[in-house]
């Protein structure tokens, strides 16, 4: 029976410690950018977007196709950053403890 308290306290403090980073996380920003910059794109750590910042030059009706290329381009660039920035928190806080049991992040 020790053992089985003992890992529902250790349970316990995992699912405090996520919380914390979560919260760490959702305070922070990362920006995706594509095209030299011409596009970007500023996400929270939850992976929510902030802004969308376009140069007035990718405005021409002409050239629709590569403002939606540059717009995806820069999205996923964000996206990639903020759960890299997600798992450097969560490997501060876990201790370096690797494969989480198939956890993933929370978005």
């Amino acid at each position: 029976m020790q053992n089985f308290s003992k890992m529902m306290k250790e349970a316990q403090k995992l699912q405090s410690n996520m919380a914390s980073i979560q919260e760490k996380v959702a305070q922070q920003t990362v920006e995706g950018s594509s095209g030299a910059g011409l596009v970007k794109i500023l996400f929270n750590g939850k992976g929510d977007v902030l802004s969308i910042s376009l140069d007035p030059s990718l405005l021409n009706p002409d050239e629709g196709d590569v403002l939606e290329d540059l717009l995806v381009a820069a999205f996923s660039d964000g996206k990639h950053k903020a759960e890299a920035m997600m798992a450097d928190e969560m490997e501060k806080v876990m201790g370096g403890m690797k494969g989480l049991g198939g956890l993933s992040l929370p978005f």
